[in-house]
């Protein structure tokens, strides 16, 4: 099963970092957030993937296509060009990378990495999401619904301070932030912090699809828009995932994700 990661956008909340790379190449713990998602998949034996690429494409090529360079030691021969690698270090990832236009919406993205997605069923994710999600179980789930499309439910983090009032005098009697992650904090704290759970379920962007599940995506729209179609002829479905999420919206996030990479990365599995 191939996996199609959204790799496009222009990541313009976040601009401190996206004004020069494309957010998937934005660092956690010296590494592209989108290598994260990656390897994620790859634990599970998902290493085929197709990146839907846009806005500043092509410094997402030249990573990979440099990163025997980046990574191994390797002897040049200046005149010939010829290079000898000592090691290899590199993953075992393979890529197709497709240029899907710089303004495409997620489901034309989608739409036009058709012709190299194979197989009856697909994953999709977005390039800026991380998880403790089981993969194979979230694809195992979704072959055994039968529906044409499985979504991940999460519990985002809050990030709003959540007022305790008193009815009587209506004053504030406890003021407590949720979910935000600072240096200084232990691994305790951390911990606690991301316990703080809203209760309602929003999709993780963790998603598996049938081939079929594209006659419900329209030209130039979002991937999301299929979604409620898809729920109201009970063809979609959910993997409620419990465990830890993040997602990379806002400069504060890359600082957290970097935090938590030093003291817990939650989404390691491999």
């Amino acid at each position: 099963m191939k996996v199609v990661i959204l790799c496009g956008g222009e990541g313009t909340r976040m601009k401190e970092e996206t004004e020069f790379k494309p957010k998937p190449l934005v660092l956690v713990g010296g590494k592209p957030i989108l290598w994260h998602i990656m390897k994620m998949y790859a634990h599970y034996g998902y290493n085929e993937f197709i990146l839907t690429l846009g806005y500043k494409g092509e410094m997402i090529k030249d990573y990979f296509l440099n990163q025997n360079r980046y990574l191994n030691d390797f002897t040049l021969d200046t005149k010939s060009g010829k290079v000898d690698y000592h090691n290899n270090e590199c993953d075992d990832f393979q890529i197709t990378f497709v240029e899907t236009g710089l303004k495409s919406l997620t489901g034309e993205r989608v739409r036009r990495a058709k012709k190299f997605i194979e197989g009856e069923d697909f994953m999709v994710t977005y390039g800026d999401g991380l998880a403790n999600i089981d993969i194979a179980k979230l694809a195992e789930f979704h072959k055994s619904q039968g529906t044409l499309g499985t979504i991940s439910g999460v519990h985002p983090i809050t990030r709003f301070g959540v007022l305790s009032i008193n009815e009587d005098n209506k004053k504030v009697e406890k003021f407590r932030q949720y979910g935000v992650i600072d240096e200084d904090m232990s691994p305790k704290q951390i911990h606690e912090a991301r316990k703080s759970y809203m209760n309602d379920f929003i999709n993780g962007g963790f998603m598996v699809f049938k081939n079929s599940v594209l006659n419900y995506v329209h030209e130039n729209s979002m991937i999301e828009e299929a979604f409620p179609l898809l729920a109201k002829e009970g063809k979609l479905s959910v993997y409620e995932h419990t465990g830890l999420w993040k997602a990379m919206d806002t400069y504060k996030d890359v600082e957290e994700m970097n935090i938590l990479w030093q003291k817990d990365p939650f989404w390691k599995v491999w």
